[in-house]
């Protein structure tokens, strides 16, 4: 890489963690002390094809209050296994022991239950993740498990995945270890294969898209939370333009050189985007909605509309649209005003968290909780897979 370009990609991620490690100490200023208290929880019984490293009782470190409410680690009853899975090797790698954190709702049957999976940012843990977010607590009151796949700092020193490097050596093996982590879990723990979901925030939803592009018979739906927009970004210089300003190409142009949209057998998606965002600039949101839109197959190469309806609500703190096929919700846009690089509705005691706007995890699993991808959709996938090789 020439020396001017070296300079432009460290300067640029070095104004990215300014700009994040700066919310980071804000919101440790405010941090109040932690408490020794620690709920009993279940312990979770290790799948046979992951290595169990340590279980915890809930919560993973010491409970702290939040100045907002008690977090979800303080109230959540359930059990909290720490583990690695042993995913397919990358080219150039002998192994790749992918981390996670696995939550189960205490009291209810995870047989056949529902599974999300979590996706954290750049400089977070899984731990401050599940913390931050409050998903455990939902899991244990509408019953679903909860996987945190967590970044090796190997891999990526700021633990951030490489969305922008769709390669077998880089995003599309990261996306084909959290695949084959969420099959052995399924297989394991009898999870319902027809209600998998994945979530992501920041390089987490950059991860998400991929899965959204590259395995879409594996999932039900994605949610995508300060996400960069598909098909522009190759490296970290041209990743560092599309998170400030957006694709400079037409995003429905990128989506039909990157998918066979006349095969792709539609994603739901739920897109959540701060306005005050100064990392991943709002107009990424309003490219990545246009990017669903046309892999459900709602807006023509031109993006022009040609099926469905679209309704805009608007409210105090944030302005939500909707995109129906059907009478039912196929992809939402949710634009939060005030809200930085951070999840909406969280602990603000967590970095990366931020209690203003609304509940970003009630909001992504109440679009969730609608879908499924049916096995008859999975078929149709296998057999447009097994077509393509054929002919190629």
């Amino acid at each position: 890489m020439p020396k001017s370009f070296t300079k432009i990609w460290l300067g640029g991620l070095k104004r990215l963690f300014a700009i994040q490690t700066e919310h980071a100490r804000a919101t440790a200023k405010r941090t109040p002390k932690r408490s020794a208290t620690r709920p009993a929880a279940t312990v979770a019984k290790p799948s046979a094809k992951v290595r169990k490293t340590a279980t915890r009782d809930v919560p993973q470190r010491g409970a702290r209050e939040s100045r907002v409410r008690p977090r979800a680690a303080a109230w959540a009853s359930g059990s909290w296994t720490r583990s690695f899975h042993s995913a397919p090797a990358a080219p150039g790698s002998l192994v790749n022991h992918l981390q996670y954190g696995l939550y189960l709702p205490a009291g209810k049957s995870v047989k056949h239950a529902p599974l999300v999976v979590m996706l954290h940012g750049c400089q977070q843990s899984i731990d401050e993740f599940a913390e931050g977010t409050r998903m455990n607590l939902l899991a244990d009151r509408y019953g679903f498990a909860v996987v945190y796949p967590e970044q090796s700092k190997h891999a990526h020193a700021h633990r951030c995945w490489h969305w922008y490097d769709d390669t077998d050596r880089a995003g599309r093996a990261e996306a084909r270890a959290v695949v084959s982590l969420v099959d052995a879990l399924v297989e394991t723990h009898g999870f319902d294969p027809e209600r998998v979901y994945v979530a992501g925030i920041s390089a987490g939803a950059g991860l998400t898209s991929l899965l959204a592009l590259h395995f879409p018979d594996r999932f039900a739906a994605v949610a995508m939370h300060s996400g960069p927009a598909m098909g522009e970004a190759h490296s970290g210089i041209t990743a560092m333009d599309v998170m400030r300003r957006g694709t400079r190409k037409e995003p429905v142009a990128l989506v039909d050189a990157i998918a066979d949209v006349t095969a792709y057998p539609g994603m739901p998606a739920i897109i959540i985007q701060g306005d005050a965002d100064h990392v991943v600039a709002p107009a990424n949101a309003e490219q990545l909605t246009e990017q669903f839109l046309r892999l459900n197959g709602i807006v023509d190469a031109q993006g022009v509309r040609k099926v469905g309806d679209v309704k805009e609500d608007r409210k105090a703190t944030v302005t939500t649209r909707d995109y129906t096929r059907g009478g039912r919700r196929v992809v939402r846009l949710c634009r939060v005003q005030g809200l930085g690089h951070a999840w909406s509705g969280g602990d603000d005691a967590v970095p990366f968290h931020s209690s203003k706007g609304p509940d970003a995890s009630s909001l992504l699993w109440d679009f969730f909780r609608h879908q499924r991808r049916t096995e008859s959709a999975r078929a149709a996938r296998r057999a447009a897979d097994g077509a393509r090789q054929r002919a190629g």
